[in-house]
């Protein structure tokens, strides 16, 4: 009997953690983050490149891809330095607990980290008060950070 309440509770477990996998990073069906934008290319061209599955690494359970193996080297070596603020999740939402999808187009490289915004119009709403919106969004990802979207 002993045997079975371990084995239920060691499935309760699992499933639970299965239904709160990835709400932590904003993917798409595939895994890829950043709809598939370079991480990279962001800080060292200051560009909005779209990678290609030839060249990709995995991270925090996110597939990034690269415009080159160079870049999914550089990647390698240092993601945390590369990868999105709040897993990829619209920085502007970010400042109200939400978590919206971003087109990988519009972002801003902020002190050596990376902030990607649902669109260039939310972006530019954003831009207006970046340290402002950065403090705000702050507060709020340990709070959401664990939340699926649907749920904000």
């Amino acid at each position: 009997m002993k045997q079975i309440v371990m084995l239920f509770l060691a499935m309760a477990i699992a499933v639970t953690q299965l239904a709160t996998a990835g709400v932590d990073t904003q993917t798409d069906a595939n895994d890829v983050i950043l709809a598939g934008h370079d991480a990279v290319a962001y800080q060292t061209v200051n560009k909005a490149l779209v990678g290609s599955p030839e060249f990709t690494a995995e991270y925090n359970g996110s597939i990034y891809r690269f415009v080159s193996a160079s870049n999914r080297d550089t990647f390698k070596a240092n993601p945390s330095k590369y990868a999105p603020m709040y897993g990829g999740y619209c920085a502007y939402g970010m400042t109200f607990g939400k978590k919206f999808t971003v087109d990988g187009k519009a972002f801003e490289v902020v002190n050596g980290k990376l902030y990607v915004n649902k669109n260039i119009e939310v972006y530019n709403t954003w831009k207006k008060d970046i340290p402002g919106n950065i403090k705000k969004a702050n507060a709020q990802w340990p709070q959401v950070k664990d939340i699926a979207p649907s749920k904000l």
